[in-house]
């Protein structure tokens, strides 16, 4: 293969492309807008980029952000975005999963409130579970409910569910 079939091999991104790269990561740069300090600090972004982020969000409404996200754009230009945008995306799928892990926590509770039988599936599937505190808050938030009281041991028994199930996993 000589010189010439190597360059013909490689062809410039047309305008239109490069537009819409450029349009892809100024894109990206607003959804780091709309990240909290703690998951900006958990991308490890460089210096200047995390505080032309930071100024943006201190911006607001105005005028002024359109320039800052074109800004921030530019800043995208010179680094790796595969890792931000892969951490994004992790966040919004993981965001859809926690709910879910919730709501499946919510039906076991409901479960353990209604039938006797089963605590004694959890327990078997659970053998570290703290088997007499399951048990009490169980009885005192049945209590809770024909009293008409505040579901507070509802919430502990969910609470204690949930630790129990971040034990598991972790």
């Amino acid at each position: 293969m000589n010189q010439t079939d190597e360059t013909s091999e490689i062809e410039p991104l047309s305008k239109t492309r490069q537009k819409a790269a450029m349009q892809g990561l100024q894109d990206l740069g607003e959804e780091l807008i709309e990240l909290s300090r703690t998951r900006l600090a958990q991308l490890k972004l460089p210096e200047d980029l995390l505080d032309a982020v930071k100024l943006a969000q201190k911006i607001g409404k105005n005028p002024a952000i359109a320039r800052q996200k074109q800004y921030i754009g530019r800043l995208m230009r010179d680094i790796d975005t595969t890792q931000i945008a892969d951490q994004l995306a992790r966040w919004k799928g993981g965001h859809q999963e926690e709910n879910a892990h919730f709501h499946r926590l919510e039906k076991l509770r409901e479960r353990l409130l209604q039938d006797d039988d089963a605590l004694s599936v959890y327990l078997s599937e659970h053998p570290t579970a703290d088997s007499q505190q399951l048990r009490t808050l169980i009885r005192n938030a049945r209590r809770e409910a024909e009293a008409g009281k505040p579901p507070k041991s509802t919430r502990e028994l969910f609470k204690l569910l949930r630790e129990q199930s971040l034990d598991v996993s972790s």
